[in-house]
């Protein structure tokens, strides 16, 4: 009986970091962009981006707002060793270059219109397992 609890607790550690694994890339995939998409036409990168890395589908309702961050994806995993704020985010000790998309219209539905603003910002994540799986407040 204790071999197969032991079993189980191993089975579910994994499970739980394989969660952990798929939400950072979740993360990745919708918050990455390095080393930034240059051949997009700026006015369209939003709208091309977010369709691209998935955020934006068929279907689904288009999201209001969406950040990519152009920095490496270990800066933002080094975030992660800082000291969480008050709320548990925690920040990056410098500011990185950000493409913020914003939809243009509200409870729109695909094709989605977005306007892109180009920032210069601390970025705040939320962290599971020394990993980066949300990014916090980036529109200004």
């Amino acid at each position: 009986m204790a071999g197969w609890a032991l079993c189980m607790v191993l089975v579910l550690a994994a499970l739980s970091g394989a969660a952990c694994q798929s939400r950072y890339g979740k993360f990745l995939r919708q918050h990455v962009d390095y080393p930034p998409t240059s051949t997009l036409p700026p006015h369209r990168y939003c709208e091309i981006m977010l369709v691209r890395r998935q955020v934006t589908v068929q279907g689904q309702p288009c999201k209001n707002f969406n950040s990519f961050v152009h920095a490496p994806a270990a800066q933002l995993v080094a975030a992660c060793s800082q000291t969480p704020d008050a709320a548990g985010f925690y920040s990056t000790p410098n500011t990185m270059n950000i493409t913020a998309c914003r939809l243009r219209t509200r409870n729109s539905w695909p094709p989605c219109n977005y306007r892109a603003q180009q920032l210069q910002h601390h970025v705040r994540v939320a962290c599971i397992n020394g990993l980066p799986v949300h990014l916090q407040n980036t529109y200004p």
